[in-house]
């Protein structure tokens, strides 16, 4: 069982996630912005960082870059339907992020994370 720290600004889509990854066995923390999830670092270490891109406040860009620096190893996963925008910026990303491109079927994004967890 992996511990993931989900930041997602959409609810409905954030519930649903959470809940497939839960289904597949992992423990999963849920926020709605990247402010909220540096805040959840500080007690909770995660296995994987699984973020959106484009969220108000804190993007899940530079969410990844801090969150990064305070949990060194952690492994990102970026969710996003904007996928051009997530490329551009793709030099500021922690090494070896991924990006899943919305929309995605929830077998598809259990694999991947599961995928990267075991690399």
């Amino acid at each position: 069982m992996a511990q993931i720290l989900l930041a997602e600004d959409d609810a409905s889509m954030r519930e649903f996630l959470a809940k497939a990854l839960r289904k597949a066995g992992h423990h999963v923390v849920a926020v709605g912005d990247g402010l909220d999830a540096i805040e959840a670092l500080d007690g909770f270490r995660a296995d994987l960082l699984l973020a959106d891109v484009v969220m108000p406040g804190l993007d899940g860009i530079e969410l990844a870059r801090r969150a990064a620096k305070l949990q060194p190893g952690l492994k990102v996963m970026f969710i996003t339907g904007f996928a051009a925008v997530a490329l551009k910026n793709r030099d500021q990303t922690p090494r070896g992020a991924r990006i899943l491109s919305k929309p995605f079927h929830l077998r598809h994004l259990v694999e991947e994370v599961d995928s990267m967890l075991t690399a």
